[in-house]
């Protein structure tokens, strides 16, 4: 069987539950649904460029200069956009961690450590991470929560992390796109200097996978300009840029979220460790957990989908991830798996 390079990938099946994406469960807010609709007749003119509305909206959102702001077609477009302009020589990544920082920096022909995470420590980064940072690197990308771990950074790790960063020249790009699901979580937007980049997303947070929708927060507002320009020039549509502006006049939706998805995740969680699963600490809305049943094919049968996580730099086969999804469905998967571990 293939194994999918990335979560969601439910075409070419007959699909009843996706765990395989980490999307809201709660979904798409129902203001936006009906902006969307609204918006239509727009849809035949150029988008914005430069998405003014959107990021007068973002720089209000998370009291930030708009000009230090840059929107993407969702966050592996910045990725790619913002590696595309450090065009680093050394970067250092942690494993396991998100693929596409791999591809990015190997399509500039950079030369990547990996810094590996310890499955004893729950895959939770340590100070270790900043004995290895130095001059001769040009580039740090960390994600917190991590994916596939869900595990966050510590709070004095990541004010160190970004210190060291600023200290060495080393452009450290940290990925929050995750950040919403964790209650009361803290990310390096709150140690911001010139050499540190935050990357959000509305993907995730406001179930918007399929309009594509990502942006960045720079401390450099001369980087911001410079990765501005890198790319095309209509990376994002209208209907994402209304989407996203319409999402933003949402009040306490990331934060019921946070706390529905804590709620759920202990769920599956106790669930997974009562069927004799490995289970790895999470925050995230998410769970990484290992057995040496061969679980996705069991569940795929069952026309249920989970991310077989053997492609990640750092873990082999045996190692899968949940996303956490609504009650009624984790309470099916916890049913399904009751009936494949137990006949």
């Amino acid at each position: 069987m293939n194994i999918p390079k990335h979560g969601g990938d439910t075409f070419g099946h007959e699909i009843r539950y996706d765990f395989s994406a980490n999307l809201n469960p709660l979904g798409m807010p129902q203001s936006v649904k009906k902006a969307l609709e609204n918006s239509i007749p727009d849809w035949e003119k150029y988008p914005d460029p430069y998405c003014r509305k959107l990021v007068k909206k973002l720089s209000e959102h998370e009291n930030f200069s708009s000009e230090n702001i840059v929107c993407g077609n969702g966050a592996a477009d910045l990725i790619f956009r913002i590696v595309r302009a450090v065009k680093p020589q050394k970067a250092v990544i942690c494993a396991p961690s998100f693929g596409e920082y791999t591809k990015a920096l190997e399509q500039c022909g950079c030369e990547i450590s990996a810094y590996r995470l310890a499955e004893e420590n729950g895959f939770a980064l340590d100070v270790g991470i900043t004995e290895i940072l130095d001059k001769s690197v040009d580039m740090l990308i960390l994600c917190t929560p991590n994916n596939p771990t869900g595990q966050t950074i510590e709070s004095e790790l990541l004010c160190e992390i970004c210190k060291k960063c600023e200290e060495d020249n080393i452009i450290f790009l940290c990925d929050e796109c995750f950040i919403d699901f964790v209650v009361n979580g803290t990310g390096a937007e709150c140690f911001m200097n010139k050499n540190v980049v935050v990357l959000k997303a509305f993907t995730k947070i406001y179930a918007m996978a399929g309009l594509r929708l990502g942006y960045a927060l720079f401390g450099s507002d001369a980087f911001a300009e410079k990765v501005r320009e890198t790319g095309q020039f209509w990376s994002v549509s209208s209907p994402a840029q209304v989407a996203g502006e319409t999402a933003l006049d949402e009040k306490n939706y990331a934060e019921k979220t946070a706390e529905f998805i804590k709620n759920e995740r202990e769920y599956l969680s106790e669930n997974l460790l009562h069927f004799g699963f490995k289970v790895y600490p999470s925050e995230a809305n998410f769970i990484l957990f290992y057995t040496d049943l061969p679980l996705d094919e069991m569940l795929l049968r069952k026309n249920i989908l989970i991310r077989n996580c053997e492609n990640f730099n750092g873990l082999s086969r045996g190692f899968f991830r949940i996303a956490v999804r609504t009650h009624e469905e984790n309470s099916e998967l916890v049913s399904t798996l009751g009936r494949c571990l137990n006949g």
